[in-house]
């Protein structure tokens, strides 16, 4: 039960209409991966809505999946709700491993301001811990509890069947399997969490009133699947190697303005020459890339429904479309990734994207998912708004503000005129952490000193302003970027500027502590990782 403050009239309320809102989570797709950010994968409906909205250089996540989803859905840091790591730490409260309930989901907060609530897609905050979408505030909901799947056909051992977490599809919250009768007879997960929620967005419509549909794809999270004929489309498409589709990926943001030149960084050390490989083991690599595209199209494929069947009744104008993805690109497949199965990408398979190619992923930045180097924790970011946009902001990219999965929550109060509450059955909700993004739709400047903390299994980083300060788990000294001149982390400039170097620690310090950040925690290093000294190119 929510009780509420006083919230003021926000931009809904000067409108005679409210807006919709449809809010894309993608999952495990990096930095370069979309069209509208470099890549060579056509993702034309994405970047449609790009060419009508504000693409961000700069917006932080928290560095893995079930930290960000906890993150986006309470405008509060992933500590703080319970999430500090992706699984329960025996021990530790704030580390549970599903959200509590000191705090508001997005829906919840909603309601106040006459929202119908949409859930469909990967859910991954607690389904079995009594976090469920219903629960929380949806009103319609399709989920996975933590993804795991893509294909209705997609057949559990005896094992896996007793393994509820991955095998089973819910909605409303009650259990369904996968050849439930209500559900298509063959389907793509993709598919399913988009038709499902079109039909709920239509009831929406003709109760007439608002909709919120957050739709959290489960694409393109391990493993890797689609359909077969997406994935011929691209075999062959990445013969030439990690480095050449790098390298292209970089020359197309450098030409849409996104970086400037000299910006690229080193390949992970740990991966050999693409001419090194074997022929078999380069065909094998052009296999899982290719079905790693091919997810990432179907993602785009689905999106464009949303804008059409938008268009076609009427509320395409007055929905605002918020694209992103939970983290950076993955490496946890190892160097080389995997391609198990008799046909890899096809259901029973399991394919992972390696280390070689998560390199391409977040291009033109370094590390992956897990970090908090840009490659870790900075998502592409992508707000569109028919009506809410002046025509002089559409299309722009906006390479100076920052902001933070933090800010979702904010900025959706502010558009719709919600009630944020001061208490959730009995308990005090904190204040938001984040802060609105509004004035980004307007080309307008977010508060310049703003301070973001990034803090997943010792990885941490915090910025502030035009500086940043990085130390990975297991590395001894802090790093520090002039991440506006240095976006892509080439040049640690901490002997620069100890003192500040030390104010910055002091305010992560503090702003962790705050944030209930327990330090002694102690997280394995991933196969992958490479000390960032040892990166050629990169200053010590």
């Amino acid at each position: 039960m929510l009780s509420a403050l006083g919230a003021g009239p926000g931009m809904a309320a000067a409108a005679d209409k409210q807006p919709n809102i449809v809010l894309i989570l993608l999952d495990d797709v990096g930095y370069s991966d979309l069209g509208c950010y470099g890549s060579e994968i056509p993702t034309p409906n994405i970047d449609a809505l790009a060419e009508n909205g504000v693409r961000m250089r700069n917006f932080y996540n928290m560095a893995r999946s079930a930290p960000t989803r906890c993150s986006l859905m309470t405008g509060l840091y992933a500590h703080q709700a319970g999430c500090g790591a992706l699984n329960k730490v025996p021990g530790y409260e704030h580390y549970q491993g599903y959200a509590n309930e000191t705090n508001a989901f997005i829906p919840e907060v909603l309601r106040s301001a006459g929202y119908f609530n949409i859930m469909t897609g990967k859910w991954h905050i607690g389904m079995f811990l009594g976090a469920t979408p219903i629960r929380r505030g949806f009103d319609r909901s399709l989920n996975a509890p933590v993804g795991g799947f893509y294909f209705s056909d997609d057949k559990p051992s005896a094992e896996q069947e007793k393994d509820e977490k991955k095998r089973w599809i819910f909605r409303n919250d009650e259990k369904l399997r996968f050849d439930d009768p209500s559900l298509p007879e063959k389907w793509y997960s993709t598919d399913l969490w988009t038709d499902e929620g079109l039909k709920y967005v239509d009831e929406a419509v003709g109760q007439d009133k608002p909709f919120f549909w957050y739709l959290a794809m489960n694409s393109a999270h391990f493993p890797l699947q689609a359909p077969a004929e997406t994935i011929a489309k691209y075999r062959g498409k990445y013969a030439a190697g990690w480095d050449e589709v790098r390298n292209e990926r970089y020359k197309r943001q450098v030409e849409m303005g996104l970086f400037d030149r000299n910006m690229l960084t080193p390949r992970n050390p740990k991966v050999m020459d693409w001419e090194e490989m074997t022929p078999e083991d380069r065909e094998r690599q052009d296999l899982i890339m290719a079905i790693y595209a091919a997810v990432i199209e179907e993602t785009d494929k689905n999106i464009g429904k949303v804008i059409s069947h938008l268009k076609e009744i009427g509320e395409y104008d007055n929905t605002l479309f918020i694209v992103l993805s939970d983290n950076g690109g993955n490496a946890e497949g190892g160097i080389y990734g995997k391609c198990n199965g008799r046909k890899p990408g096809q259901a029973g398979s399991t394919v992972f994207l390696g280390t070689a190619w998560a390199d391409v992923a977040n291009t033109p930045y370094f590390l992956y998912k897990h970090h908090g180097h840009e490659g870790g924790c900075n998502t592409p970011l992508i707000m569109s708004w028919g009506d809410g946009i002046p025509e002089d902001v559409k299309g722009s990219i906006d390479k100076y503000n920052y902001g933070h999965i933090t800010d979702i929550m904010a900025t959706l109060v502010e558009l719709t005129g919600a009630t944020y509450p001061k208490r959730r059955d009995g308990n005090m909700v904190p204040k938001m952490e984040g802060q609105s993004l509004l004035p980004i739709l307007k080309g307008n400047a977010l508060p310049e000193d703003r301070v973001v903390i990034v803090e997943h299994e010792g990885n941490k980083m915090l910025r502030r302003g035009d500086f940043k300060i990085v130390q990975e788990n297991k590395e001894a000294e802090w790093r520090m970027y002039n991440i506006r001149k240095d976006p892509t982390e080439l040049r640690n400039v901490r002997d620069k500027h100890e003192q500040h170097l030390q104010f910055m620690i002091d305010l992560y310090n503090k702003e962790a502590t705050r944030t209930f950040v327990e330090p002694e925690i102690e997280f394995p290093v991933g196969i992958w990782y490479t000390p960032v000294q040892n990166y050629p190119g990169i200053s010590r």
